[in-house]
């Protein structure tokens, strides 16, 4: 009985940890979302108000860290159970992570809604946000459903998104040679623009941690990168 007591106490606090997770998540989502949606209206009041959504999340990676410190103390868990704590934190900090680019992105709606538009610019900017959202969506409902083949095929699509902003990177350098006033707004862009493939490389790192809870080992093989920008990763 005792036993068995200790294991549902377990399962009930490792359920609560995932739970803040997946809020953690959504957080992020939307954050990535609303950031791009500022930055495309120039909407000042919704990029403060990401950036100001940024402490919950910070918040919550606390609370789960706080929560697995607990159950690695306590309950000492091996095998399976001790890789899913493991995981747990490591996705937590990539989705801290991605919830600092949104804000980060939504500090430069700002500075670039007093410049003059760059056409189509921010249009790119938002297409590569949704895609990079989708990515992560993907990757924490492969780690709700245990989902190897899911977390493989997030981790594929990592070059697609590279892809995307090469060719955002180049659209931005036609801009900038065509006319010389472009060249500020586009360095901001072109700082959103990475920010947001650097959350794709953390939507990947969630998929690959999925792979680690489930098979016991990372994968194998270089992660896809197709940055031709020479800007790094």
């Amino acid at each position: 009985m005792n036993t068995a007591h200790i294991v549902s106490s377990f399962d009930r606090d490792l359920e609560t940890a995932q739970a803040l997770v997946m809020r953690m998540g959504g957080l992020v989502e939307v954050a990535l979302l609303d950031a791009a949606e500022a930055l495309d209206t120039r909407d000042e009041d919704l990029a403060a108000r990401v950036r100001a959504g940024d402490a919950a999340i910070d918040a919550l990676e606390d609370q789960i860290n706080t929560q697995c410190a607990l159950l690695l103390a306590l309950r000492g868990p091996t095998a399976g159970d001790l890789r899913t704590v493991l995981t747990v934190m490591k996705i937590a900090a990539a989705l801290e992570r991605a919830g600092d680019y949104a804000k980060n992105l939504a500090k430069r709606t700002a500075i670039l809604s007093r410049m003059t538009p760059v056409a189509g610019a921010s249009g790119s900017i938002r297409r590569l946000a949704k895609a990079v959202v989708q990515m992560l969506t993907d990757a924490l409902d492969a780690y709700i459903r245990r989902d190897v083949k899911l977390a493989e095929d997030v981790r594929a699509r990592d070059r697609e998104i590279d892809q995307m902003y090469n060719s955002i990177f180049r659209e931005f350098l036609t801009h900038m040679m065509e006319d010389p006033r472009n060249i500020g707004p586009c360095m901001h862009l072109h700082f959103i623009a990475k920010n947001i493939e650097r959350v794709g490389d953390h939507a990947t790192s969630v998929a690959e941690q999925v792979i680690y809870l489930v098979t016991g080992a990372l994968p194998g093989d270089e992660r896809p990168k197709v940055d031709s920008t020479g800007t790094g990763t």
